[in-house]
């Protein structure tokens, strides 16, 4: 167990909203991990569902600033309950100031409005019930290349030794419209699922910046926004040594693969 104030960088194949309130394998495996190491001062979030395409603005980095930021239930059709729920955690100004003025690989924006899309309020739901750990999130550019990215995760690891805990939140095989409900894996699925854990291990860390070129990629990614907060993780952990949780294809065609470094 980490007795350490530096906390890990840890990425979250976060599925479906359900997970916020099921208690399933992806959940209790969630808990575990948030009892495997103290509690963070604040947590940083990169997750696939706040991006350019999302805010409708121009191409850039952000960081959200609001006090109490709100939570955003940013997907359709699910029960009343989804989005009657409010993951009531505080923000981080002072922290969001911080990383705007120290990342020097891109320039980094203010952002007053956005607050916890479900990419991150679905995982720290049931990491941290109690919602009494700042949280703040980055945008992902979705047009930034794919090197800045890991360099900005880099940049934001070094808070960790002040007791910030980085979350990257997405699906590193995500194509919703292949899936089929209590379906055996695709082959393509699983062969993608397993590059991308191969390369975490070996530390090929230009695979997994390049991952668009895989055979596979376009299969297993549709729309690359679930793979990208990965690499702000892989940058954020260097060379530390993968701990992997939550391997299983889920509906065929959704890898709940998780990664945690610094455990």
């Amino acid at each position: 167990m980490n007795t350490f104030n530096k906390m890990p960088a840890i990425f979250v194949g976060h599925g479906s909203p359900e997970n916020a309130f099921e208690n399933n394998q992806f959940s209790q495996a969630w808990k575990k991990l948030a009892a495997s190491f103290p509690k963070p001062r604040s947590i940083v979030v990169v997750s696939a569902h706040w991006t350019n395409w999302v805010r409708g603005e121009a191409q850039e980095t952000s960081v959200a600033a609001a006090a109490n930021p709100e939570t955003i239930h940013d997907f359709y059709g699910f029960p009343e309950n989804f989005y009657e729920f409010s993951y009531e955690a505080p923000g981080n100004p002072e922290l969001a100031e911080k990383i705007a003025a120290q990342c020097q690989t891109v320039p980094v924006r203010i952002n007053q409005n956005w607050g916890l899309d479900h990419g991150a309020w679905s995982v720290l739901a049931q990491m941290y019930p109690e919602a009494d750990i700042p949280v703040l999130q980055i945008s992902l550019d979705e047009e930034l290349p794919r090197e800045k990215m890991f360099a900005l995760g880099q940049e934001l690891g070094a808070l960790r030794a002040e007791g910030v805990l980085i979350l990257g939140s997405g699906n590193v095989v995500h194509n919703l419209r292949e899936i089929v409900w209590h379906g055996a894996p695709f082959p393509w699925a699983m062969n993608f699922d397993e590059f991308v854990k191969d390369a975490l291990v070996k530390k090929d860390y230009p695979a997994l910046i390049a991952f668009e070129k895989h055979p596979l990629a376009k299969e297993a990614l549709p729309t690359a926004e679930h793979f990208l907060p990965l690499l702000y993780v892989i940058g954020a952990a260097k060379d530390e040594e993968p701990q992997f949780f939550c391997e299983e294809i889920f509906a065929a065609s959704l890898s709940m693969r998780c990664v945690a470094y610094g455990l």
